[in-house]
C-alpha cells in the first residue's frame, strides 16, 4: 500500500470517527432536551434530599406513592393524575412520575445544573424557572413518564384537566379543569414565553 493510499484511509477513518463522535453528542443532547432536567442524570448531587422533592431514578415512583414529589403536589392536581394514572393503566399504559412538586433549593440548584448544561441563563430560562416562577415548587406542576405515557395523556389528559403547558416539554403537566369541557388551551412554545414565568 503505497503512502497516499495510507493518508487517505487515515482520513477516511478520521472523518468516520468523527462523524460518530458529533452523532453520540448529539443523541445525548436529544434525550436531555426529551425529558425533565430533573429526571437527568446531569443533577448534581448537593444537598437536595427526598424531602426537596428528589426522585432518585427515573420510573421508580409512580403517582401513588407516599413521597413529597408526589404528596406535596396540590390536592386537585394530584387527584386528576391518580385519576388518569388508574384510565391509562386500564389501557396497559403505567405512568410514573419524574419530577412533581420540588424545594425552592432544589428548583434553585436544577437552574445551576441547566445553566451549565445550556451555557446561559437564557436557553437555561428555555428549561428551568426560578424558584420563584416555577409551578412545581407550588405544587402545581408534574412532570410524567415514560413516552407512552405522555402520548396517552396528550390523547386523554384533557379528560381530567391535565394539560401539556410546554411545546418543548411533553413531560410537564398542570391542572387546568376548564379542559374537561373546552380541550386544553394553547401551549406556550416555553417557559420563557409563559407571562407567569415573566412576574
Amino acid at each position: 500500500m503505497n503512502t497516499s493510499s495510507v493518508l487517505r484511509r487515515r482520513r477516511l477513518v478520521t472523518t468516520v470517527g468523527v462523524v460518530l463522535l458529533a452523532s453520540a453528542v448529539a443523541g445525548s443532547i436529544a434525550v436531555i432536551g426529551q425529558q425533565s432536567l430533573a429526571s437527568a442524570s446531569t443533577v448534581s448531587s448537593g444537598t437536595v434530599t427526598e424531602a426537596d422533592g428528589l426522585i432518585r431514578h427515573e420510573g421508580a415512583v409512580t403517582v401513588f406513592d407516599d413521597v413529597p414529589a408526589v404528596t406535596n403536589l396540590d390536592s386537585d392536581l394530584l387527584a386528576a393524575v391518580r385519576a388518569a394514572a388508574t384510565a391509562a393503566d386500564d389501557d396497559g399504559v403505567r405512568m410514573h412520575v419524574n419530577s412533581g412538586w420540588r424545594s425552592a433549593a432544589y428548583q434553585e440548584q436544577l437552574r445551576r445544573d441547566a445553566v451549565a448544561t445550556y451555557g446561559s441563563e437564557e436557553e437555561a430560562a428555555r428549561w428551568v424557572a426560578t424558584p420563584e416562577n416555577s409551578e412545581h415548587v407550588s405544587g402545581g406542576a408534574v412532570d410524567l413518564g415514560p413516552v407512552a405515557a405522555q402520548d396517552w395523556l396528550a390523547r386523554h389528559g384533557a379528560e381530567f384537566g391535565l394539560c401539556q403547558i410546554y411545546a418543548n416539554e411533553r413531560w410537564h403537566f398542570e391542572l387546568r379543569p376548564a379542559a374537561i369541557a373546552n380541550g386544553c388551551p394553547l401551549m406556550y412554545d416555553d417557559p420563557t414565553t409563559d407571562p407567569r414565568t415573566q412576574r
